[in-house]
């Protein structure tokens, strides 16, 4: 996986990715897989931003995605989502913070 995906980025440095958001803050990622299925017999996969103190010593707050990749087992749709550009999650973190307007 190349470095420029959530996956490769987070193999290749052994931590989460973190990003500025739209809002100046910063942030931290993390992968979340639902325990269930849905409907359709796939598992939802989606994004957790932790927001992090202006000191960056303690977790303030957070946003999330809706799922944004799906697979027939948990490890498919963890596999896929980490196949996203680091661009595109920085674009599904600002869409996440312009969604959850008055949050903080």
């Amino acid at each position: 996986m190349s470095e420029v995906t959530l996956g490769g980025y987070m193999a290749k440095h052994e931590r989460a990715a973190a990003f500025g958001g739209s809002d100046g803050q910063a942030y931290s990622v993390a992968v979340y897989v639902e325990d269930e299925p849905d409907a359709q017999a796939r598992f939802g996969a989606s994004l957790l931003f932790v927001r992090w103190s202006a000191g960056g010593d303690r977790p303030v707050g957070h946003v999330e995605t809706a799922p944004l990749a799906w697979g027939r087992t948990r490890e498919e749709a963890e596999e896929r989502i980490k196949a996203l550009s680091l661009y595109d999650v920085k674009a599904a973190l600002d869409e996440a913070i312009a969604a959850a307007p008055g949050e903080w």
